[in-house]
């Protein structure tokens, strides 16, 4: 689901389902509004300097380290950063060197779930959804650990992301458990984001300045 929850008044009941989830519309329209100003406050307050921003994904690196074993045991979901979001790419190949699966997604189209496709640092990219560098060709793979960026999180470990609802419908339809790591810049922790029935919780938050919190 979109967080811009305007529209005209639908003429069955199917206007209240969200993703299979009964949903009132007026707190939806609240949320979503509290969201998207919450969305654009804490993407400009990501806006560092080169220095700081190298700093700041250095320290995220390391603390990944400490959490996420790199060998060839593990299948992991990272994302191509964009809008400012931690770059994880000085990880992602080193993950591969020391054996590990690194998979990349791949928005296929609006509301529906991501492909996770494995990634190396020599195989070809091409252009998907929104412009982001994608696998250009693989079948789609299940994950052990998906990594997704924070725009913020919640005290609950409830994620606010960029607004379009792809991480949670993806993870929520995956049958056997993942482990779940939302990763992000300082201070972007907030007392709630007003969870709502399709919002998917993170097992563990890891910040920028050591901060790891786990469910």
């Amino acid at each position: 689901m979109d967080d811009d929850a305007t529209g005209g008044a639908p003429a069955c009941f199917a206007h209240l389902l969200v993703d299979g989830h009964l949903v009132d519309p007026e707190t939806a329209r609240d949320v979503a509004r509290f969201r998207r100003a919450e969305r654009a406050r804490l993407v400009a307050a990501r806006a560092l300097s080169a220095e700081d921003r190298e700093r700041a994904t250095d320290r995220l690196i390391d603390g990944l380290d400490l959490i996420v074993p790199l060998d060839a045991r593990i299948t992991a979901a990272v994302y191509w950063p964009i809008r400012g979001e931690p770059d994880l790419r000085g990880w992602m190949g080193k993950a591969h060197e020391a054996g590990a699966e690194i998979l990349l997604p791949v928005f296929i189209e609006r509301d529906a779930p991501l492909e996770f496709r494995r990634w190396s640092p020599e195989c070809e990219m091409v252009r998907g959804v929104w412009n982001i560098p994608v696998p250009a060709e693989g079948k789609p793979r299940r994950p052990d650990i998906v990594i997704v960026p924070l725009v913020g999180a919640d005290t609950t470990l409830h994620r606010l992301g960029n607004g379009g609802g792809h991480y949670d419908r993806t993870l929520a339809r995956f049958e056997k458990k993942l482990r779940i790591i939302g990763v992000g810049f300082s201070n972007c922790v907030m007392p709630t984001i007003y969870p709502m029935p399709w919002d998917v919780p993170m097992d563990e938050i890891l910040l920028s300045d050591g901060t790891h919190l786990t469910r």
